[in-house]
């Protein structure tokens, strides 16, 4: 298969390198052409992501209704009085919280503790940019928090589709560029995509960060990578991959120094304010690494608890942290799928900013322990996995690749919705 992709992607479209240096041609329609021309273009990637991620999100509610465990657990913790509760627990909670009421950074001991939990959890492990948002939109509009956070992740969902169509379309033409939307709406762990969630946010920003260091804008994309870091640490990932982009387009003189190097200079802005905001007001600047650390058993292991775990679950065996066996499983696969599509992407050399990103957040993700059952929601970032099996869809019909992902995105509701929420720990 690797072959066949190769073949086709060398034969079938024009390189990628060359379609990075055309230029849209500009011909000053009018307006009203303009929109209806985005309309026409980009309305068939909102229409086939948001039906895939409709089906996916209809099967998940289905699957709470239908056990009905929801309603026997804590409403912080995968419960509530109805099933689209679930959505706003776990991380959620949080994110409610500090949209209502704000951070309070503080390290406090858990009195005896003598686990890997010593610290009380505090909202300062969480990022400010998506419960800023929330805050907004519920001011602006009257919704709670609840309501505000739902609004953002599925709008941001639908920039994301859009972002992850237009990188693929850029590199594989249209059809891949839909393949990849609709991937976006079934991949393991796309169950956070709809919930009261920092994933979608994050996603719409490293995506289109991505696409403007292949424009060469480079101001926006430092600006959407200094966003990045106010929303997920692991934005340093897309930080990396931003500078590494910016050096080789020094590096080879094309332009002047001035646009690369400014974005270079903001993009780490974000994740280090935030960081050194929280350090500040705990009296600690190790104090956010310490935060995770002790009060969620997050911290870098150099992969030895991913390794504990991808040798146990598969001879059965559960004597790991956080053991959660199903969702486990669920990752299990998630990270060999990760693999494997890693391999056939090295194959096809993509743009350096889509290798370091994808090459880092994999790094970061699977050289850290963590709750495993997370995974496939932490892995999800990594939409340039998508493009070897989005060149590969292409060949079908778009009849025949809507067909297979309607089915992806029905049995998405159990391993990528329900799995991670009530299986596991998201």
């Amino acid at each position: 298969m690797i072959k066949t992709i190769a073949r086709t992607t060398a034969t079938g479209t024009p390189s990628w390198n060359a379609k990075l240096s055309q230029q849209p041609a500009t011909t000053g329609p009018d307006r009203r052409r303009r929109l209806r021309r985005t309309a026409e273009h980009y309305g068939p990637v909102l229409a086939v992501y948001g039906t895939l991620k409709f089906i996916g999100f209809a099967s998940f509610m289905w699957l709470l209704h239908s056990s009905g465990d929801y309603r026997t657990k804590h409403p912080r913790f995968g419960g509530g009085a109805h099933p689209w509760d679930v959505l706003a627990s776990w991380d959620g909670w949080w994110y409610q919280q500090i949209a209502e009421h704000g951070y309070d950074p503080r390290l406090v001991p858990i009195p005896g503790a003598t686990g890997p939990i010593t610290l009380e959890g505090n909202s300062a492990a969480f990022f400010p940019l998506y419960p800023a948002l929330m805050r907004l939109v519920s001011e602006l509009t009257g919704l709670g928090s609840y309501g505000a956070g739902m609004v953002v992740s599925v709008v941001a969902s639908l920039v994301a589709a859009l972002g992850i169509y237009a990188v693929t379309e850029r590199l594989g033409g249209r059809r891949a560029g839909l393949a990849a939307a609709g991937l976006w709406a079934v991949w393991p762990g796309s169950g956070a995509e709809w919930a009261v969630y920092s994933d979608s946010l994050y996603v719409a920003l490293a995506v289109w960060a991505c696409h403007a260091v292949l424009s060469r804008r480079w101001l926006t994309a430092g600006l959407l990578t200094c966003a990045a870091g106010l929303n997920r640490p692991t934005a340093g990932a897309l930080i990396a991959a931003v500078a590494v982009a910016a050096l080789l387009e020094l590096w080879r003189h094309r332009d002047d120094i001035l646009r690369p190097v400014a974005a270079m200079a903001v993009a780490p802005l974000g994740l280090l304010a935030y960081i050194g905001w929280v350090g500040h007001e705990m009296g600690d600047y190790g104090g956010y690494f310490k935060l995770q650390s002790d009060a969620w058993a997050h911290e870098w292991d150099y992969g030895r608890h991913t390794f504990d775990v991808l040798t146990s679950v598969p001879v059965g065996h559960s004597d790991y942290l956080s053991a959660w066996p199903f969702a486990d499983l669920i990752g299990v696969g998630v990270v060999l799928l990760a693999l494997a599509l890693l391999s056939v992407l090295i194959r096809l050399r993509p743009p350096a900013v889509l290798m370091v990103y994808t090459v880092l957040t994999l790094v970061l993700i699977l050289g850290s322990q963590q709750i495993f059952a997370n995974v496939s929601r932490y892995l999800l970032p990594l939409f340039p996995l998508y493009l070897p099996l989005a060149l590969a869809l292409r060949r079908l019909s778009l009849t025949h690749q809507l067909m297979l992902l309607g089915i992806a995105a029905l049995a998405s509701g159990s391993y990528a919705g329900y799995a991670l929420f009530e299986l596991g720990v998201p």
